[in-house]
């Protein structure tokens, strides 16, 4: 079967008169087998009859997605409004394999053992669920490439998923097989500012030296004359980004300043650090994020041999409007790069990609 995509999105307070508009601009592929939805928590309390009616009107018997603040699709965003975006495909049998922690991931999707075992998957998670960093990490190493994407489902009350049931808890999705061929990448919104550091000193969350002087000293040399006179507004704009262990120097963890002490000379993230740990300072605004965004677009379109048949994009709820002052400003750059593009989306409580739990970011990948 050749593989086949189309994507739609609508927006409506009453789910039944969004999902018929959807489903009418939705030109429908042949052999439409799989789907996503991403929905708005507005339609959270009536999911599992949303997810019957899908399933009746189009025939597809497997779907996965999950709630969120708000939905993306092409060239068009929306938080805080009753929506739901929806992407649907015509696969190969035996090419994908839908799972939960009520339906565990086999080792092959397919009768041959060798070519048949998952190799990569779109994932979605329940961010009450503890230890969420390690189930992702856990999750990339059952597929051959070691690498997924996907995001945290987020939600005012409320936050279902959906693997071919309405579930909540853990982590759920669909696996691919190397059948489908899918590129990925990261955007983190963010300039780098400043030379690479080392921690030199450290307690789990607070960061005491860096390079063997205070820690604070770095942060404010990065922030600069004008910002670090005030540190609460620096805080918001100057970003520690954690190096991963067995990764390039240019691959960072960016992070968020909770804690300030100009007394002590030290400052707390949110994640735990390690003393020999590379660090490097980030700069996050509506420009860094514009720019760093169109880099990502343009290096990952130049790198193709082949045009891509549909997206997925997943960015973070703090962006969209929050960073831009629109939500409509990055599926717009995506539709500006790559015209045409089904697309779906939404905005995430966190970002995966490879095997790593991010925030702030926008994870787009493409089905070739």
């Amino acid at each position: 079967m050749h593989n086949s995509f189309a994507a739609s999105t609508a927006f409506h307070e009453d789910w039944p008169v969004a999902m018929d508009q959807a489903l009418a601009a939705l030109a429908m592929p042949a052999g439409a087998n799989l789907g996503f939805i991403y929905f708005t928590d507005y339609y959270s309390v009536d999911i599992v009859e949303v997810l019957d009616r899908l399933t009746t009107l189009t025939g597809i018997r497997n779907w996965v997605g999950t709630s969120s603040l708000g939905v993306i699709g092409q060239a068009v965003a929306a938080q805080n409004q009753p929506g739901l975006s929806l992407l649907v495909a015509g696969l190969p049998e035996g090419s994908f394999q839908v799972f939960s922690g009520r339906d565990r991931l086999p080792n092959t999707l397919g009768t041959d053992a060798a070519s048949d075992q998952p190799y990569f998957a779109v994932v979605h998670g329940d961010p009450a669920t503890p230890d969420m960093g390690d189930l992702i990490a856990d999750m990339a190493t059952k597929v051959s490439s070691g690498f997924i994407t996907g995001g945290l489902a987020i939600a005012r009350g409320d936050a279902p998923m959906i693997a071919n049931g309405v579930l909540h808890g853990g982590i759920s999705g669909v696996a691919f097989n190397e059948q489908i061929v899918i590129t990925t990448r990261l955007t983190q919104g963010c300039c780098a500012v400043g030379p690479m550091h080392v921690v030199t000193a450290c307690d789990q969350n607070v960061i005491t030296e860096i390079d063997g002087r205070p820690a604070l000293d770095a942060f404010l040399e990065a922030a600069g004359t004008s910002l670090g006179q005030d540190l609460r507004r620096a805080a918001r704009y100057i970003l520690p980004g954690l190096g991963i262990p067995g990764r390039d120097d240019a691959d960072f963890r960016v992070r968020n300043v909770i804690g300030l002490d100009p007394t002590n000379g030290l400052f707390a993230i949110n994640d735990n650090i390690a003393v020999g740990q590379r660090l490097r300072f980030f700069r996050r605004d509506a420009d860094c994020a514009r720019a760093d965004m169109m880099r990502m677009l343009t290096e990952l379109r130049d790198s193709l041999d082949q045009a891509p048949r549909a997206a997925l994009y997943i960015s973070c709820a703090a962006r969209g409007a929050n960073m831009f002052g629109d939500d409509n400003t990055e599926p717009g750059m995506i539709a500006e790069v790559f015209p045409g593009l089904p697309t779906a989306g939404f905005f995430a409580g966190g970002e995966i990609s490879h095997d790593q739990l991010y925030g702030y970011t926008g994870v787009l990948t493409l089905f070739l």
